[in-house]
């Protein structure tokens, strides 16, 4: 296998191809410092931006929606639900936000999208809420302890297709968690302790088991699934009995299951995703990170920022809409043959083949 092991002098060697031994890369100290002194001024939330992306992807997801259950026409019904798909994923991502947001200078965000997105999608904010923060932890990412991350990278070729087809399933998992097992769970501590640890976080992980909330966060977590678990039965209950037609149902399940794939696709290319369970500098957790800055494409698959997916590894606290400013301000003061450039890569066809190519030399081998 072809590696390389790097410092700091000799970090940009990360480019594109060869598997990096991330474990040996020192932090680039002039790097981390140009993060945080050019960035200063880029700390602060737009609520009018905030709201207004949110709730406008919000109408058009929804208006989407209805388009794709009522539209006579098969065709624009298909249109429509593309159009849905594409939406509520912009919509759904702010749950990322919500992770990294002080909510005192966003104050009613959280209540606002859980209420309008994400007990509707049966995705409330608890579920990624204190996952992700661990992911961005200096002595956790990468590690057994991170909820969100695996070898991929370093895993057979079958774990692909099985990680898509997992999220794929994932709105009949989330009605089961919600619907059934989450009331189920009240009667019984012991089912309690496996619905919390188990099956109350979007995390890829499966060796990662969660903690039971406590504090505001256990507050914020209760109103959130009560929300979620009465929306789960009557949608249920409302399908079973014919209220609600089961062609409606099955397109609503199918938009849900859409937006889970595509979230799915940008995972496996939001890292390279080659770390063996070492810890790892800063430098070097950016550098197993991935942007795609340029083109369209990524303004759809990878929306709300997530196309600077490394840069956000850097700066997790920097708001989504000041990222490509922050890109713009790093890559000039940094130039070409920087560490910093290490982390850029042009399409999600190329990182998705070069995850692939890795997968198949675990088989090879």
């Amino acid at each position: 296998m072809n590696t390389l092991t790097l410092d700091a002098s000799d970090a940009p060697a990360a480019v594109q191809g060869a598997k990096i031994r991330l474990a040996g890369v020192a932090d680039d100290r002039a790097m981390l410092r140009a993060a945080a002194e050019l960035t200063r001024d880029l700390q602060t939330p737009k609520p009018l931006t905030y709201w207004g992306d949110f709730l406008g992807s919000a109408a058009v997801g929804y208006a989407a929606l209805a388009g794709a259950i009522l539209l006579p026409s098969t065709g624009w019904a298909i249109a429509s639900a593309a159009l849905a798909v594409l939406a509520l994923y912009r919509a759904s991502l702010f749950i990322h936000e919500i992770t990294h947001l002080k909510h005192s200078l966003l104050p009613g965000f959280r209540v606002g999208w859980n209420l309008l997105l994400g007990i509707p999608m049966m995705l409330p904010s608890f579920m990624y809420e204190g996952i992700h923060t661990i992911h961005h932890s200096r002595t956790k990412y990468g590690t057994v302890e991170d909820p969100e991350y695996l070898p991929l990278a370093l895993m057979k070729p079958w774990t692909l297709p099985v990680f898509l087809l997992v999220s794929a399933l994932m709105p009949i998992g989330l009605l089961l968690r919600f619907g059934v097992l989450g009331p189920l769970s009240l009667l019984s501590p012991k089912l309690r302790r496996i619905v919390v640890g188990r099956y109350s976080g979007l995390q890829i992980n499966p060796a990662y088991e969660r903690r039971a909330p406590e504090g505001e966060f256990a507050r914020q977590w209760r109103w959130q699934e009560i929300g979620a678990s009465l929306w789960a039965i009557t949608l249920m209950a409302l399908t079973a009995t014919g209220v609600i037609p089961l062609e409606a149902f099955l397109i609503f399940m199918g938009v849900v299951a859409a937006v889970a794939v595509i979230n799915q696709v940008r995972t496996l290319v939001a890292h390279l995703w080659e770390n063996e369970g070492e810890p790892l500098t800063v430098t070097a957790q950016f550098l197993d990170s991935v942007n795609v800055p340029t083109g369209f494409l990524p303004w759809l698959w990878a929306p709300v920022g997530l196309r600077f997916h490394a840069l956000h590894h850097l700066l997790p606290s920097l708001p989504y809409h000041s990222l490509p400013e922050a890109h713009r301000r790093l890559s000039a003061a940094l130039g070409q043959g920087s560490t910093y450039e290490g982390a850029n890569y042009p399409t999600l066809r190329g990182l998705m083949s070069r995850l692939a190519a890795s997968t198949m030399k675990q088989r090879a081998g």
